[in-house]
């Protein structure tokens, strides 16, 4: 490999050597030893030549000496450094002024650029709004099929059938609340001493499908709120043919569809309360 080639520092001398020096330590403005004046200038100017130039220096008056011990350290003469006017001083302020006014300015339109630019890449593509577009148009081609009967002249659905359907809905919802009122309250009979894992795996085995989330969101949509205050309660029958053998059917029923006999002694354990408070329900509905 090569050697490195040092970089060559031309050596100063005489009246060169010393404005190097004073125009250094001027511009530098601080105070300097002649260790670190030669060390600064990278060799252009001897450490020995660097003494005696400060010394001279200082003796002229351009340099002020300073003895701190056995450190000498010299300083620009402050009497002779140019030193700018109030006037100038005053022109630069507002020179300083004017530019930081100019470039507050410059940051506001950055800014107000910037958030544009955010908006315009928050925007569809191109071919995005050309999906969109054939999307919109496909639906209203669908919408303008369904409307053409109507268009043609064909009658829309008459007040009486808008009538017998809510007679309907009012019928058959109010069926399903007194079943599942029904339902609800023998399983939780039937179930009352199981472990609520037992319980599930019988519902399993016994086929039974609970209400599901559709379920719920529809009981507290508008067609069911508004319903609710309408249903008139039902009369319970008091001489239900079925009554005088309620016991047997009850337990016939549970014990058929219990296929496993831990449960179908749990039911048989029931059997005693069910039968008691079965006069409280209303069995028209379960044929």
């Amino acid at each position: 490999m090569a050697s490195k080639q040092k970089s060559e520092v031309k050596v100063l001398k005489g009246q060169e050597a010393e404005n190097k020096v004073l125009e250094y330590v001027r511009r530098m403005n601080r105070p300097y030893g002649a260790v670190d004046v030669a060390a600064n200038l990278k060799g252009a100017v001897p450490k020995a030549a660097t003494q005696k130039i400060l010394v001279a220096l200082a003796e002229k008056g351009e340099l002020v000496q300073k003895n701190y011990g056995k450190t000498t350290f010299f300083v620009a003469n402050q009497a002779k450094i140019d030193t700018l006017s109030p006037e100038k001083i005053s022109a630069l302020e507002e020179e300083c002024k004017r530019l930081d006014e100019e470039n507050k300015a410059i940051a506001l339109q950055i800014k107000a650029a910037t958030t544009e630019l955010t908006k315009i890449k928050n925007l569809p593509s191109d071919s995005e709004l050309d999906e969109q577009l054939a999307s919109l148009k496909d639906a209203i081609a669908k919408r303008t099929v369904l409307l053409q009967p109507l268009r043609s002249g064909a009658p829309p659905i008459s007040a009486e059938e808008i009538a017998q359907i809510d007679a309907d809905w009012l019928k058959w919802r109010e069926e399903w609340i007194r079943r599942k009122k029904t339902f609800n309250s023998f399983w939780q009979l039937a179930t009352d001493s199981l472990p609520p894992q037992d319980a599930t795996i019988l519902s399993e085995d016994l086929g039974i499908e609970f209400d599901t989330p559709e379920h719920a969101t529809l009981e507290k949509s508008h067609l069911c709120v508004d319903t609710k205050k309408n249903l008139l309660k039902r009369k319970r029958s008091t001489s239900h043919p079925r009554r005088q053998s309620i016991r047997e059917e009850l337990i016939a029923i549970l014990y058929r569809l219990t296929p496993r006999p831990f449960y179908r002694q749990v039911v048989m354990e029931q059997s005693n309360h069910l039968i008691e408070d079965a006069s409280k329900y209303d069995f028209t509905c379960i044929t």
